[in-house]
């Protein structure tokens, strides 16, 4: 079974890990150090286990675009958007035996090293992946 682990971030934890403070502190050449080495572990463990498909950071919110409808036209609109506090900042899919390992294997990025007003706050959603319309279940 295939499930995705999703990651959450803001424009501000974006600025804030360039090392720019954006109304809370700006992360230290140290604090993103650990944050790169964590994760390096973190998709090398997973890639030896063979339950790591793929793994994507994304970009900044700010080079974001949304499409929406907007009085019969497409309405393109750039990021990042005031109303969205956070935003999906990458992404691990993994094929692995069942839903509790696949948390388990999310459970650990807990673990990764960041500032403490970072850290608690983080969270991480696991979902399972529909490989076919018949799956999806509602």
């Amino acid at each position: 079974m295939k499930y995705m682990i999703l990651s959450y971030a803001s424009q501000q934890d974006y600025d804030n890990m360039a090392g720019k403070a954006a109304g809370t502190p700006a992360w230290s050449a140290e604090d993103f150090a650990a944050l790169g080495a964590f994760m390096e572990a973190f998709n090398k463990d997973l890639e030896e286990s063979g339950e790591l498909v793929e793994t994507r950071a994304l970009a900044a919110p700010v080079h974001t675009r949304r499409l929406g409808p907007g009085n019969g036209a497409t309405v393109v609109t750039d990021g990042p958007y005031a109303e969205t506090q956070e935003v999906l900042a990458g992404y691990w899919i993994l094929e692995c035996e069942s839903f509790d390992r696949a948390t388990e294997i999310a459970a650990r990025l807990g673990e990764c090293p960041a500032p403490e007003h970072v850290a608690a706050r983080a969270y991480a959603d696991v979902r399972p992946i529909a490989e076919s319309q018949a799956e999806l279940d509602y």
